[in-house]
């Protein structure tokens, strides 16, 4: 929790901003190394931590634009590297889930 007197707010807008990117820099930045991840790989994810829920490979292969390989080839590296699990299914994944990697920001 951070904290702010009105009067901060008021008179140093900025600073508090800052006061807030870094307080998330320092939550996602370690956990969440994005240098490892390609920019299909940052989307997918990007999607899963604000839905907040299991995703589909169709609800992103909706949001994406892409076809259905690509996608599948995305969300399985995504769960080799430990970003996503598998929510539902064991020989056939039907929905993917944030793994414990990644601390929800939400």
């Amino acid at each position: 929790m951070i904290r702010f007197s009105y009067d901060q707010v008021k008179d140093q807008p900025r600073q508090c901003q800052q006061m807030v990117q870094q307080v998330i820099g320092r939550w996602l930045g370690d956990e969440l190394d994005q240098t490892a991840l390609s920019f299909l790989e940052k989307e997918v994810l990007r999607l899963a931590i604000r839905k907040g829920e299991p995703i589909t490979p169709g609800e992103v292969q909706k949001y994406m634009g892409h076809s259905d390989k690509p996608i599948k080839k995305v969300l399985s590296q995504l769960v080799e590297k430990g970003w996503l699990v598998p929510a539902s299914g064991t020989s056939r994944i039907r929905s993917y889930r944030v793994g414990d990697r990644v601390k929800n920001p939400l």
